[in-house]
């Protein structure tokens, strides 16, 4: 074949492979839309369905997500809530009275306290429950409808966990029985000397002790007598008080220590049926509730030892003391130069002449007069029951009302003598200007001559040596009565503890502190139980966002199977 023929040839073949090309591209092409025409078509019958999958599966994934979210919401509420509570307690008690809450003094010692607080209860907590229906049966069979709520008890001491939460320290409350738990007493004991007792309140913080015991622990909650009579009964909470004192006495520093003069040699100083319960009230309802160390002492056989004791109390003595005795009396206050002591005096309103004590007195410009005080106009009940205004509220103190009266029954005159010495003295409390004098001996009332009469007066000599000062000081009250149980302890009516216990506490350099209000509990009987309240907390904290898990479950379901 010549070269011609072979070109001829091979341009043949490549328009052979060209159009060969062409008809497979073309044959591609039409499959290619053949198969586009399928899936559209495909695609459009399907769409009805994809479409309403797409909308089930849309709306059951919104109900999920709505469901998470408020069960999520429910939980970190009521978590936030719990912390709140502990950290920022809430004052929500819908009782009359407010007996499940802690007053505003309870809470201010509770956020300054700086240490760890042991509150061992000696006896199961469902006890109180019990002792609660107990007390309210036993009113039942004398035909008395009564709520005496025990149950309040161990309500009031979780608020003083949570409340201490918000200070520096801490209140743990746990409840013991101490036929099991033997270790108890022997903890508490190396601090403690007296009884520890089925029933009672141990009290423990700084390696001090205070018992609350079980008398006092049952005491808590007293009926009125005279609401008895009437069928309509009355109750007063004073536990907190008591509780708080504890607390307060076990946290502080240094407690004052106070020798009350009960004895001279064996013998009664003072009348015990006339003021055996004014001063043990003065003693434990008013200075041991409060911090201070008290201890009776026999004048005549015990030492006045400067470490032993910073105040000594006399009250209402019946005897004159021998030049020795007041001789003891001088060198305990003058304390070798160094003074920081105080006496307390009281008279009896029977008893006159003590030569030797008037002798003491006026070597502290001070002179009781045989004179008793009386007001026709602001007195309640008996004229001799004279209202006070306060002449010194510095030495006094703020107090929690200031329109409370402060009552002295049947009170002394106590006049401040002038002597050239370098005495401070002052009255503290007196009378109105309305009230005269009544003689004791001659039992004259000179109602003519009225004015103001000085009921309690101080004074103070001190020592300075460089830039420190030292002091001790004489209180002088006239009236023994104004330290009675029915003027200390209805803190509600009267201002007598709160007054007495600043104008003490200024003078022996105690810190300050309010007198811890007792509560008159009111009749309600629609008011929730502790167990009634657990239900409630129960209730709210998990049985509604369980049932609202619930709920949201179910609606997920229904959603799903539609």
């Amino acid at each position: 074949m010549s070269k011609k023929d072979l070109n001829k040839a091979k341009t043949a073949a490549e328009e052979t492979v060209k159009e060969a090309a062409e008809t497979a591209a073309e044959v591609v092409s039409d499959a290619k839309e053949e198969a586009a025409e399928a899936a559209e078509k495909a695609v459009k019958a399907a769409a009805p369905k994809v479409k309403g999958g797409a909308k089930k599966f849309k709306y059951g994934s919104m109900s999920a997500v709505i469901v998470a979210l408020v069960l999520a919401i429910v939980v970190i509420v009521n978590l936030m809530a719990s912390m709140l509570a502990k950290r920022y307690p809430i004052k929500v008690d819908f009782t009359p009275d407010k007996r499940y809450e802690l007053s505003d003094e309870s809470i201010e010692v509770l956020k300054n306290i700086n240490s760890d607080v042991e509150v061992t209860v000696a006896m199961e907590k469902e006890l109180f429950a019990n002792m609660a229906t107990y007390y309210h049966n036993y009113y039942a069979q004398y035909g008395i409808n009564a709520d005496v709520p025990y149950d309040m008890i161990p309500n009031l001491l979780e608020k003083y966990s949570m409340y201490a939460e918000q200070g520096k320290g801490s209140v743990k409350v746990k409840y013991v029985n101490l036929d099991k738990d033997l270790d108890v007493v022997t903890k508490y004991k190396q601090y403690y000397n007296g009884d520890i007792e089925d029933g009672s309140i141990i009290v423990y913080s700084n390696e001090k002790v205070k018992v609350i015991p079980q008398a006092d622990v049952m005491n808590m909650i007293q009926a009125d007598q005279a609401s008895l009579q009437s069928g309509t009964p009355n109750f007063v909470f004073a536990g907190e008080s008591l509780i708080t004192s504890a607390i307060r006495n076990v946290t502080s520093g240094s407690s004052i220590k106070a020798g009350f003069i009960a004895t001279m040699n064996g013998q009664p100083v003072y009348n015990q049926n006339e003021y055996g319960t004014t001063v043990d009230s003065f003693k434990t309802s008013l200075l041991e509730k409060n911090g201070y160390d008290c201890t009776d002492i026999d004048i005549t056989t015990d030492e006045l030892k400067a470490e032993d004791y910073d105040l000594i109390v006399l009250p209402a003595p019946s005897v004159d003391f021998t030049e020795n005795l007041i001789e003891k009396l001088s060198d305990f206050l003058y304390n070798d130069g160094k003074y920081g002591k105080n006496l307390i005096y009281m008279p009896s309103v029977n008893t006159t002449n003590l030569t030797n004590i008037d002798a003491f007195l006026a070597d502290w410009n001070l002179q009781v007069e045989n004179k008793y005080i009386i007001d026709d106009k602001n007195a309640i009940g008996n004229t001799a029951y004279i209202m006070l205004n306060i002449d010194d509220a510095e030495a006094v103190g703020t107090l929690p009302s200031q329109t409370l009266p402060i009552i002295a029954p049947v009170s002394r005159e106590i006049t401040i003598l002038s002597k050239n010495n370098e005495n401070l003295v002052k009255p503290i409390l007196s009378s109105y200007d309305n009230s005269f004098i009544s003689d004791m001996m001659t039992q004259k009332v000179d109602d003519k001559n009225r004015g103001k009469h000085t009921v309690v007066a101080m004074s103070t000599k001190e020592h300075a040596e460089q830039y420190d000062v030292y002091r001790s000081s004489v209180l002088v009250m006239g009236s023994a009565l104004m330290a009675d149980s029915e003027f200390l302890t209805q803190t509600n009516t009267y201002n007598n503890a709160n007054a007495l216990l600043g104008l003490i506490n200024n003078m022996t350099g105690k810190e300050a502190a309010a007198v811890i209000p007792e509560k008159s509990l009111q009749q309600s009987y629609i008011a929730t139980t502790q167990t009634q309240a657990k239900v409630i907390r129960i209730i709210v904290q998990w049985v509604i966002p369980a049932l609202v898990a619930i709920a949201g479950i179910i609606v997920l379901l229904r959603r799903k199977n539609k």
